[in-house]
Order: structure tokens, then sequence, then C-alpha cells
């Protein structure tokens, strides 16, 4: 299957999927501000397809990610009834089996979000960075960390604006106070546990693995940078 057919695939039973749960969702209007990002998400996709064409890995870790996210747009992530889903299957509470206080769908995707997230970005580093080696691996993780903090800020600032049980709902905070952290901490979680998979199937199929790793870590530049850089600028231009 070429990659436009993958991804045209993925995108066509995506939509089918965003319908059929934005049909009567649980609150329509926590539904309309948590898939202002997915929209975002798919027009970027869409509009990228051919000059900047994904591998068929990163297209469904992607997509299964909107996938999951529809879900909990759909109930609130609050509201997901899982254990109901659970219940009917098993025959057994998962949440009693755990311990579980309170609905926990949102904590699983938060760590999805950086176990499924952070190889179509490290790919993008790749690409479009030329990163190599530790660079490779650190900056998906940190990019991940740092857009997970940044969509908690969001949050904070849309329950501020909206108040009431639209930011309540859209917050999902559950009356956790560790929240947020945990979310964070959840997705930092997922995004090393990808990264170290990645590290270790190329360690076992690449040859220049360890060669790679050591080079990327090597100064390329030996002479410092700030004012000293300021300084040689300076100079060149009164040269020219």
């Amino acid at each position: 299957m070429t990659h436009r057919t993958w991804f045209l695939l993925l995108l066509g039973l995506f939509l089918v999927w965003a319908v059929a749960l934005g049909i009567a969702p649980l609150y329509r209007h926590d539904w309309l501000l948590e898939n202002v990002l997915s929209l975002a998400a798919v027009i970027l996709l869409f509009s990228t397809r051919k000059s900047f064409t994904l591998s068929r890995l990163s297209y469904a870790l992607i997509f299964i990610f909107l996938f999951l996210h529809e879900l909990g747009t759909h109930y609130t992530y609050a509201e997901v009834p899982y254990d109901l889903w659970w219940q009917s299957v098993f025959g057994y509470s998962l949440n009693g089996a755990l311990g579980f206080e309170r609905n926990h769908f949102d904590r699983l995707v938060h760590f999805l979000y950086g176990l499924l997230l952070a190889y179509p970005v490290r790919e993008m580093f790749i690409r479009v960075a030329d990163v190599k080696g530790f660079w490779s691996y650190f900056l998906p993780l940190d990019l991940t960390m740092s857009t997970s903090m940044l969509y908690e800020l969001v949050e904070w600032a849309v329950a501020e604006v909206f108040g009431g049980e639209l930011g309540m709902a859209y917050l999902g905070t559950q009356g956790d106070v560790w929240d947020a952290h945990k979310d964070m901490g959840l997705a930092s979680l997922g995004a090393l546990l990808a990264m170290l998979i990645t590290a270790g199937m190329n360690g076992w199929l690449q040859r220049d693995f360890a060669r790679e790793w050591n080079e990327s870590l090597r100064v390329k530049h030996a002479e410092p940078l700030g004012e000293d850089e300021i300084r040689r600028m300076l100079a060149e231009a009164d040269r020219g």
C-alpha cells in the first residue's frame, strides 16, 4: 500500500469515527473545545501529505491517538465509561480490581500522547533538523514534555476564561490537585518508553549506532559563542 493510500485510508476511517461520535456528544460545548486541536492536526497532516509525507508507522501512531482523543471528546475524558464496558465483557470492575477511585481514561491518553507521538516527532527532527544519535532520542522526549506542559497551561486558561461546568469539564481534574503534574509525568514516561524502544531497535539493527551516538555528542565548534561570537561578527562586518 502506498503512503498516499495508507494516509487516505486512515483519514477516511478517522472522519467516519469523528462524525459518528460528534452526532450526540455528552457536552456539545466541551466537544467543540476539545476538537479545536484535532481539527488543526488533521488540516496540518492533510496539507503536508505531499510535501512532507510521513512513514506509514508515524501516520498509524498519530491516528490511533486521534481516535482515542475523539472518544474522550464524546464523553469528556472524566466520564468515558470504560469500567462499564469492562464489566459487560469480563463481569467485574476494572477500577475495583486495580483500586482506582477515579476515571483514569485521561491518564491513559496522556501516557499514550508520549508513547504514540514521540516517534513521529523523532521522524520530523531527523528529516527536518538532521539530528543524529543522542539528540534524535532526547529532542522528541524534550518536545513531548514541553508540549504536555503547554497543554496543561492551555487547559488552565480555558477553565479560567469559560469557568463553570464547561471549564471544569474541559479541565477534568476530578478533584486531584496534582492532576496536571501526573498528566505531564505520564506523557513524559510514555515518550521515554517510546524512545527507549526505538533506541533498542536501532541498536540491534543499525551497525553504526554507537559511532553515530558518540559523534552526536562530540563538540563540533570549539570556540565559545555569546559575546565572543558577537565580537567575531562585528569584526567581519568591519572588514566587509
